[in-house]
């Protein structure tokens, strides 16, 4: 079956220019003018992948993507921005976002970034079961994650890079192969989402004051790993 790709934008030439182009490609597609009229399309058919503006009428883009979280909707979601600001991505990453591309932007990046975002789909062949590190559980089949009896809320993103730090407990992680894994393109120096990620994960698994597990490896990346 066709991947389901789910288009909300204002900019009709923009908007027009995706459909063709995603359509070329073989994907199946659905616009929506606003976000208001995007949450409504969402709310009554699942998608693959949502590729969402962030400036719009009625309701902005990091709104929107606010609420399909909450509303419980997994698909993974790419920003379009006209902002490059830390601050905006940041936001739009914590919101629950999985990827952003600022306006304007090359055809062939947002093609790469679709591709990269659909190979991520969670397999629902994939192993499932509950990971534990020290005092930090995590429970595959029900999406949660546990640090001592407090619980932790993920976004989709962050639950998948924590999944690959628990499945590879004391292995330093280099950032290539983290964003191959999780993002499934190759990382770029001048990418800073990876670092992102990496510190929006510590502030939650560290709230309470519970000691560092995730550790930077200088020159080399990451490791879970309970020495601070």
């Amino acid at each position: 079956m066709r991947p389901h790709i789910a288009v909300i934008d204002d900019d009709e030439k923009i908007t027009a220019l995706l459909r063709r182009s995603l359509a070329f490609e073989g994907y199946e597609i659905t616009t929506a003018p606003d976000g208001a009229e995007g949450l409504r399309v969402l709310g009554q058919r699942q998608v693959d992948l949502i590729i969402l503006d962030v400036m719009m009428p009625k309701m902005d883009g990091w709104e929107v993507c606010r609420r399909l979280r909450e509303a419980g909707i997994t698909s993974p979601v790419l920003l379009l921005t006209a902002k490059d600001e830390v601050s905006d991505r940041v936001k739009g990453l914590d919101l629950g976002a999985d990827d952003y591309l600022v306006k304007p932007f090359a055809l062939e990046e947002l093609m790469a970034r679709v591709r990269a975002l659909l190979r991520r789909r969670p397999d629902k062949t994939e192993e499932s079961g509950h990971f534990r590190y020290e005092d930090l559980l995590l429970d595959v089949d029900g999406r949660e994650t546990l640090r001592g009896d407090r619980r932790i809320d993920l976004t989709a993103k962050e639950f998948d890079l924590l999944h690959l730090f628990m499945q590879n407990p004391k292995r330093v992680l280099s950032r290539d192969l983290i964003m191959e894994r999780i993002w499934g393109y190759d990382y770029s120096g001048e990418s800073n989402v990876l670092e992102v990620y990496v510190a929006m994960l510590r502030q939650k698994l560290e709230e309470s004051g519970e000691k560092r597990l995730i550790q930077t490896v200088r020159g080399a990346g990451y490791v879970l790993k309970g020495d601070s």
